[in-house]
Parts: structure tokens; C-alpha cells; sequence
């Protein structure tokens, strides 16, 4: 019964031995060499059957064996009184086609047992019910993806390839890791955008270390079928551990991991809570890494982004401009063209990785429609429209918006610094600074996340006297948070709250914002500086200037 992928290799192992050993012996020449001497013998005491010529060969039958010698040995008055059978050797060609038949035949044969084993594996498990699988059909029907990709066809990305790094020479060599005394993350969460490479990139990384790769869907394990989830997770695991080291991708995890509200238990829930039980069954010795994608992290169970679970964590944002280069570089290397990848950079910004690919392929089929013998830049601005339309407006900000978001994420990231929220960098294709992953509790983090979510407003305003309407997002959650701490928390003038007591508030943290902000006012400049130039700033390069 063919049960695993270990079983397979080995049948086909093996299949592949008894063919050479079958070829080896069609084609062994069985006769013994006879020397000139010994030929004469035979003939002197009248010992020959049967004289055959084949090719360069004489070859002597007797009852006690067959003999073969080089013609060139024989003068032709020795072998006179026999009658010689003259063959050309064609025979190999038969021996050929017999193999490439009995190949086939097996090969045939091998496929179609797969096929009835796929069709009665998944004829008996059928969703009915959530009742418990004997162990060794947990992991029938789930097989790993063969990955092709590897980093050197991710352009940029050089930041997230680092980090990932570790979990490549982890797969490779986890014995060494072991010997040291060091655990790898059990999970690793990749977070970022829509488009920017997720899946990509934790292909590459099974592909880096030559592991089995096991992608799967959050939203195909939520089924109609009650515990069907469960139990779709619960084989996906032990085909994993089967096949260990191995990588589990779970793409748009929050799909199935929202935070559980307690009012209801739903499929939902059941599916979380077995991808939390196995993730907890995972010994140091499993050899198996879950990496999952999201582009919400803030929805996620708490019980999900725990110690011990998803506890290694990847932002990708949206490429640089040097690395939307790299990703151009990448895909143009495929098409003839004539283009000024910087000019091109200039125009793309806010695409991510999958919009530039849809950019140079819809460049390169406007090019092929018109005939033309290569890509120019004109195809380029031709298409540029349609690849942006339904994208972040900041892919065609004009020069005056762009120096309004310079201008807002420079005093964000400033009011962030000096009240020590956590970041790593600052985006000028995203307006948000990474949230904390906890809820503050304490009055204090309340009020600094507040300013941090007014700066944006307030340094546009010190500068311009005015602001625009990208201000919507943070000025909706500084009026929910500040509605919050004087309702809800009693973080007010007294536990009740008073009338426009949280629109008070706002206005007593702006003003303060804005006086901090006014304070800063030279390292904010230089931090828009930096942003107008390479549109991204990361926080060591804040605290070198705030230095």
C-alpha cells in the first residue's frame, strides 16, 4: 500500500534496480573467451556443434559451453569443414524495445495504483462527521508542492531574506541548532499588504532549504461539514511531521484565526482550536516550521501570536525604491527592452511586487499588439494608468501630495520615537505605524498613542496650515480611543464621564502635540528629506538624526 512519499521513492528505487539488473542481463555476453590455441583443441577432438558469425566474432558452440574469438585470430582454412552461420547483430535493438516496453508497462502500472489508492483514499473519507481516523490515514491525500522559486527570483526583499535566513540553515542542518541548545520559532508570520510576495517568499525559503513544501488555504479548512477543519488541519500536520524537516504555508491565516469573541462555538473556533493543539504537540525534534500570511495581524487571536506558536514575526511592506529596481531588473531580464528602469521606478511608486509584474507584462503584450521589436518607455507610460487603476491613489500623487505625506509620516514617526512606540520603519506608500501588539492599559500609553495618531494632522498644519484628507483613518481611531479612556476605562476628570469630556481631551493632546512637534521642527525636516528621496526611513536612521 503506497502510504507516503517515502514508500514511493523506494518503489520506484526499486523498479528502477530490477530494470538494470534485467538490461544487464540481456546484454551480458555469456560466452567465454577462447584463445587460438584452445579453438584448435576443440576442433582436433572433434568437440564443435556449431560454428556462428556475428560482427568481429567467431562463436563456437560445444556440449560443454560456447566459445567466442576474434575472426581476425582465425585463418579461414581452420574452420573449413564447418558450416558458418553468418548473423548481423540486430539483436540488441530487439533487447532495447523490450525494455522501453517493460518501462512503460511498469510505469503504467505504478500510475495506476496511485490513482485507485487516491480514488479509495478519498471514497473513505468522506465529510460526515468529525469521528477520529485510525493514524495511518491522517495524512493520505495531502502532498507537498514542488517550489521552484528561490530568492534569486525575488528582487529586493533583502531585509525579510535575512531574517529568514536562520529558518533556511535550521531545515538544512537542525542538528547543529540542536547540539547548541537553541529552538527555531515553531511559527513564523509573515505580515504585510495584499501582493507583496508572501506566498513568494516562503516558497523560496522551502525551495532555499529543500524541504517539503505544504501550502493550504485558512479559508479552505472552515467546511460545512462539522470538525471536518479540525480534521483537515490535524492530517495536514501529520503528513507534515511525516515528511519532516518540512514547511506548513497557511496563507490569509485570519480567515480562520479571528479573535474568538466567547459568545458562540461555531466551526470557525473548532478549527482555530486544533491548529492551536497541534502547534502545541510540536516537539524541538518535529523538523517542521507553519509559516503563515496576513495582511491583519490586528484581527488575530492573542492565544495565535503567543510565545511558544506564531512567535517569530516578518513585516513586508510595500518594495523600496531600490528594490522595485531589483524587481524590475528581474522581470525585464525576460524581455527584450529599451528602458530607464529608474524612470520607470519613478512612476511606480506604491506598486508592489505583483502590480510591477503586471506593469512589465502588460508592457510587453502592448509591445507584441504594435509589433514593436522590443519594450520602450512609451509602452510603459501607455499601461501605467491601467496597472494603477483600483490601486493606492499614491501610485499617481502629484509632487505637492507627496510632500503633505512626507510631511505627515515625518511627524508621526518623530512623536512615535520620542514616546517610544514600537516600529521598525516608516513607508511612504503606508500611512501606519506598527501598532503595539498588546492593548495599552496604562492612561499614559493611551494618551502617547493618541498623539502619535494626531502628529500626522498637527505637523502638516505647523508647516502648511493645512491638511489633507488622508487624515481620516487616524483622526477616526484618536476619537475612538479617547472615547474609550473616558467612558469605558474611567480615565477622565472623574469615573463618570462628563459631557464633551473626550472631545476636551482631543484638543488638550493636540495642542501638546503640536508644541512637541514645534520643538522638533529641524529633525523632522530631515526626516522628510530622507522620505521625499528614497520613500522609506527605518528607525535606526531616526534615532541617528534624533541623535
Amino acid at each position: 500500500m503506497l502510504n507516503s512519499k517515502q514508500n514511493r521513492i523506494i518503489l520506484f528505487v526499486s523498479a528502477g534496480i530490477v530494470l538494470l539488473l534485467v538490461t544487464f542481463a540481456l546484454f551480458r555476453d555469456s560466452s567465454q573467451v577462447a584463445s587460438l590455441k584452445q579453438v584448435e583443441s576443440l576442433i582436433k577432438n572433434d568437440q564443435i556443434e556449431k560454428v556462428k558469425q556475428c560482427d568481429q566474432n567467431f562463436y563456437i558452440q560445444t556440449a560443454d559451453g560456447l566459445y567466442s574469438i576474434a575472426i581476425s585470430q582465425v585463418s579461414p582454412e581452420l574452420l573449413k569443414s564447418y558450416s558458418i552461420e553468418v548473423h548481423k547483430d540486430k539483436s540488441y535493438l530487439i533487447w532495447i524495445v523490450v525494455v522501453l516496453v517493460l518501462l512503460g508497462g511498469l510505469s503504467y502500472a505504478v500510475r495506476y495504483m496511485m490513482k485507485w489508492q487516491a480514488k479509495n483514499s478519498s471514497e473513505t473519507t468522506m465529510p460526515f462527521s468529525a469521528g477520529a481516523t485510525s493514524p495511518q490515514n491522517d495524512s493520505e491525500g495531502v502532498t507537498p508542492v514542488e517550489s521552484d522559486v528561490t530568492f534569486d527570483d525575488i528582487g529586493g526583499i533583502a531585509d525579510v531574506k535575512q531574517e529568514l535566513q536562520e529558518i533556511i540553515d535550521f531545515l538544512r542542518n537542525p542538528s547543529r541548532f540542536k547540539a547548541f541548545g537553541a529552538r527555531m520559532p515553531r511559527g513564523v508570520l509573515l505580515v504585510g499588504p495584499p501582493g507583496v510576495g508572501k506566498t513568494m517568499i516562503a516558497k523560496a525559503v522551502a525551495a532555499e532549504a529543500g524541504v517539503p513544501f505544504y501550502y493550504q488555504s485558512a479559508a479552505s479548512f472552515v467546511q460545512i461539514y462539522v470538525g471536518m477543519g479540525a480534521k483537515r488541519v490535524h492530517e495536514l500536520f501529520t503528513a507534515a511531521k511525516n515528511n519532516s524537516p518540512s514547511i506548513i504555508f497557511i496563507d490569509e491565516i485570519d480567515a480562520v484565526g479571528k479573535e474568538r469573541d466567547g459568545n458562540r462555538s461555531d466551526e470557525r473556533e473548532g478549527t482555530l482550536n486544533q491548529l492551536l493543539t497541534e502547534m502545541d504537540g510540536f516537539e524541538d525534534s518535529s523538523g517542521v516550521i507553519v509559516v503563515a500570511a496576513t495582511n491583519k495581524i490586528e484581527v488575530l487571536d492573542s492565544a495565535l501570536l503567543r510565545a511558544g506558536r506564531f512567535d517569530g514575526r516578518v513585516f513586508v511592506e510595500l518594495p523600496t525604491p531600490d528594490e522595485r529596481a531589483a524587481i524590475l531588473n528581474t522581470y525585464l531580464s525576460k524581455i527584450p527592452s529599451d528602458v530607464d528602469v529608474d524612470e520607470i521606478v519613478a512612476m511606480s511608486v506604491g506598486f508592489n511586487g505583483a502590480s510591477l509584474a503586471t506593469l512589465v507584462n502588460e508592457a510587453a503584450l502592448l509591445a507584441l499588439r504594435e509589433q514593436a521589436m522590443q519594450v520602450s518607455m512609451e509602452h510603459f507610460y501607455a499601461v501605467k494608468d491601467k496597472v494603477a487603476y483600483g490601486k493606492k491613489k499614491l501610485a499617481i500623487l502629484s509632487p505637492k501630495q507627496k510632500q503633505f505625506r512626507a510631511r505627515y509620516l515625518a511627524a508621526k514617526a518623530v512623536v512615535a520615537y520620542v514616546h517610544e512606540l514600537p516600529f521598525e520603519k516608516v513607508m511612504l506608500s503606508s500611512e501606519t505605524i506598527k501598532p503595539q501588539m498588546g492593548a495599552p492599559l496604562i492612561q499614559s500609553e493611551m494618551q502617547d498613542r493618541i498623539k502619535v495618531l494626531l502628529a500626522g494632522m498637527a505637523g502638516c498644519d505647523i508647516r502648511f496650515e493645512e491638511h489633507a484628507t488622508n487624515v481620516y483613518n487616524d483622526l477616526r481611531d484618536a476619537k475612538k480611543l479617547a472615547q474609550e479612556m473616558v467612558t469605558k476605562y474611567g480615565m477622565g476628570e472623574g469615573i463618570e464621564a462628563l459631557a464633551h469630556e473626550d472631545i476636551a481631551l482631543l484638543d488638550r493632546l493636540y495642542t501638546e502635540t503640536k508644541q512637541e512637534l514645534i520643538a522638533y521642527e529641524d529633525v523632522i525636516a530631515q526626516i522628510e528629506a530622507v522620505l521625499m528621496e528614497k520613500e522609506s526611513i527605518t528607525k535606526v536612521h531616526i534615532e541617528t538624526i534624533m541623535a
